[in-house]
């Protein structure tokens, strides 16, 4: 996914070709492709809004919670 991530325009139906004999879908490409694309553009969107990350406190109440609770977070009544 280097080449997504970095010469996106270059990529040639050989790269795709290459990545069918190694045993990927179209699918499996198209879903690889969008998260490298999502993950490029929160990237820039973080960096050019000065969004901060949060302290390592935060990860990890949020790892206890994914990990006792699951990854989907329903509020109780």
């Amino acid at each position: 996914m280097t080449k997504v991530n970095r010469t996106s325009t270059q990529i040639t139906r050989e790269d795709i070709e290459e990545a069918h004999r190694a045993g990927w879908s179209d699918e499996a490409l198209y879903d690889a492709i969008t998260v490298c694309a999502i993950f490029n553009f929160y990237n820039r969107w973080i960096d050019a809004t000065g969004v901060q990350d949060m302290p390592f406190f935060g990860y990890q109440m949020s790892g206890r919670r994914m990990a006792t609770e699951g990854y989907i977070y329903e509020e109780k009544e």
